[in-house]
């Protein structure tokens, strides 16, 4: 496939170009006028998609809001509206965070409430779930992760570095109640990660929480204050260190 119009290289030169305050206008043609079929070819696989859609996302958050703040005064609206282009195809950043990478899953089910989902949507959408790329979006909100350029080669590694890095941060452990203060997306997506268990299991995996704990899980306060340009220092490697 030619590097030009492979969607992968260009959703991840789009949000490179956003970085660096490169003109973005060429990507967002190409991307728009896509063929469904390159489309198709190019994400035949969930750690294709995985990538894609995860650019995609972070880097038009980033441009839309540095282009117009005020519009996230009415987030509802802001998330909703269809304003990125793909194959000809108008999706809104809800169609592409709860539609293709949540596997078509109703923004406010908490992660057990299906949506609606249109042929393009069930094409390119992930086979299964990964609860990992609640670390891996930025809605532009102070809480969220730092923004990272996704490979599908690399990228189940580089979700389990932005996975640790967020939990180092954002989860405790307080061992004299039993009480683990967790990230609010958890609560919001909780079907995603396999409820109150999956939650703990993942608090293992990343030594939040020691392997024979049970603790009650208690959820962190969400700021929604605008952030733009948090950008991991170190995008290659997975590294979570936002730049100045």
């Amino acid at each position: 496939m030619n590097a030009d119009t492979d969607p992968l290289t260009l959703a991840a030169d789009l949000l490179r170009a956003v970085r660096y305050g490169e003109l973005t206008r060429h990507y967002e043609r190409t991307l728009r006028d896509l063929s469904p079929a390159t489309l198709q070819d190019a994400l035949a696989t969930d750690d294709r998609r995985l990538a894609f859609w995860l650019n995609i996302y972070n880097a038009h958050v980033q441009l839309l809001l540095d282009a117009a703040p005020e519009q996230y005064q009415d987030r509802r609206r802001f998330f909703g509206a269809k304003v990125v282009a793909v194959a000809d195809h108008d999706l809104s950043l809800d169609d592409i965070e709860h539609g293709f990478l949540r596997r078509s899953q109703h923004s406010l089910g908490l992660g057990y409430l299906p949506r609606r989902a249109d042929a393009f949507e069930r094409v390119h959408r992930l086979d299964n779930r990964d609860p990992r790329i609640h670390f891996a979006l930025n809605c532009g909100a102070e809480s969220c992760p730092p923004i990272l350029a996704y490979d599908h080669e690399t990228i189940d590694d580089q979700l389990d570095t932005a996975t640790a890095g967020f939990l180092d941060t954002e989860a405790t452990y307080d061992s004299d109640h039993d009480v683990a203060r967790v990230p609010r997306h958890m609560l919001w997506y909780h079907g995603d990660f396999g409820g109150r268990r999956g939650i703990r299991s993942l608090l293992r995996e990343h030594e939040v929480i020691p392997n024979d704990a049970t603790p009650a899980i208690r959820y962190r306060s969400y700021d929604w204050s605008l952030a733009l340009g948090r950008f991991g220092s170190r995008e290659a490697d997975g590294s979570d260190t936002p730049r100045e």
